[in-house]
This record gives C-alpha cells, sequence and structure tokens, in this order.
C-alpha cells in the first residue's frame, strides 16, 4: 500500500495552475504510474502535489500527456471518459469516501459514496455534490473546456484543484483538528473514451475499478 505525507502551509498557493509556484516545494511528487494492463499503449506521465491550509485541500497535477480530449462540460457529466484526473478521499475509517473527477477542460464530476457496490441503477448508497457544494471547490484548467478533435501530439496540461474542508466536513461529519491524522485514498489518470484509453492508479488497484477503498492509499497529515 503507497503513503504519501500532506504538509501544512500557512499562504495558500494561487489557483493558477504555477507547477514551479515555491509553495508546492515543501509538497511530496506522487507518481500516478500503476496502469492496468487493460490500457491501451498510451502511458502518459502524471504527477501529482498535495498540501492542507487551515481552510483545505491543495492539489496540483501535471500531464505529459497525448490522444488529449475534452467534450463533457456539465457538473456531474461523465468526465472519466474524457482525458482525466481523479482523486478520491475517506476522511475517516467510519464514513465512506468522496470522489473528485476533473477533466483536462474543468468539469467536475464529485459525490459521496457510503456503498460501493454495483447495482443495476449504479452504486448501492451514493449521493452527488450539491451544486452549492460543488461551486465551492476551485479549479484552474490549463486546456479550453472543449477540446474536440482530440490533440493527438505531445501535449502538457495542469489541473489544479481548491477542496475546502467545510465541503467533505458537509458529508463525512466533523473533522477535527487535521493534524496528525491519517486518511486513506488514492489519485488517478484515465481516459476511457479516448483514441488510446488507460486506467492508471497511485496506490494499485486490484481490478479495473477505482471505487475499491481496500486499495486506497494511506495519506498522512504532518
Amino acid at each position: 500500500m503507497q503513503e504519501t505525507s500532506i504538509h501544512h502551509i500557512e499562504t495558500e498557493p494561487p489557483l493558477n495552475g504555477d507547477w514551479n509556484h515555491p509553495c508546492w516545494s515543501v509538497s511530496e511528487t506522487i507518481d500516478v504510474d500503476q496502469f492496468r494492463h487493460e490500457s491501451s499503449n498510451h502511458r502518459p506521465t502524471t504527477r501529482v502535489r498535495i498540501l492542507y491550509s487551515k481552510v483545505g485541500l491543495h492539489l496540483i497535477f501535471r500531464v505529459e500527456d497525448q490522444y488529449v480530449r475534452s467534450v463533457q462540460t456539465m457538473l456531474n457529466s461523465a468526465v472519466c471518459t474524457d482525458s482525466c484526473i481523479e482523486f478520491f478521499v475517506k476522511p475517516r475509517d467510519d464514513s465512506g469516501y468522496l470522489n473528485f473527477e476533473i477533466n483536462c477542460g474543468g468539469a467536475l464530476h464529485a459525490s459521496y459514496i457510503r456503498d460501493h457496490t454495483r447495482t443495476k441503477a449504479g452504486f448501492a448508497d451514493i449521493t452527488a455534490l450539491s451544486e452549492s457544494d460543488a461551486a465551492l471547490i476551485g479549479i484552474y484548467h490549463s486546456m479550453p473546456s472543449t477540446v474536440d478533435p482530440e490533440i493527438t501530439r505531445p501535449t502538457s496540461w495542469v489541473n489544479q484543484l481548491f477542496i475546502p474542508f467545510e465541503v467533505l466536513a458537509n458529508y463525512v461529519g466533523p473533522l477535527g483538528s487535521i493534524p496528525g491524522q491519517r486518511w486513506r485514498g488514492n489519485f488517478y489518470k484515465c481516459g476511457d473514451h479516448t483514441s488510446h484509453p488507460h486506467w492508471a492508479a497511485w496506490s494499485p488497484v486490484s481490478a479495473l475499478n477505482f471505487h475499491d477503498p481496500s486499495c486506497f492509499g494511506q495519506l498522512a497529515f504532518k
């Protein structure tokens, strides 16, 4: 099982996609490089940095990609079918987990999942993030909202996120004092309906299923 440390910062990073901004220098760099065998031969290089401030989580993803596509633009649309990065997080052992999926054009799919058992109607127990909570998620995207037709040349893109603790607490309950806590989570890269589909994780998944909390890694808050 993978483990990473999340370090505290006093000053929040600007939401501008600057991977080299000095504030990110205190973050570990996470490689999303565990590809499922069902993937095509395309292996985009995906790296993540994550920090926390008194008000929430700050993440930045940098992707060295090719075959880049983005056609989903609505909240909670099927962004995983586009060139997409994802962060799943389970703050408490006695709670469900939240999935934050963002395509390269900045469209968000997010929900709270208490029971990830698959049924004919979808997950057994799932609640989509409300529009008001989704509006609190800060998103920067370096690519246009729509990328169609697909770009087939080597292309670098960045997504940056701010996830307020307030939003997490609205679903899992009070978070308490964050320093010293250990959460569970995973980071993903996918592109289900691109010309070269692929599925990669930070903490390896045992099947082609990102929704398996038993495969989540450890997130240690410093």
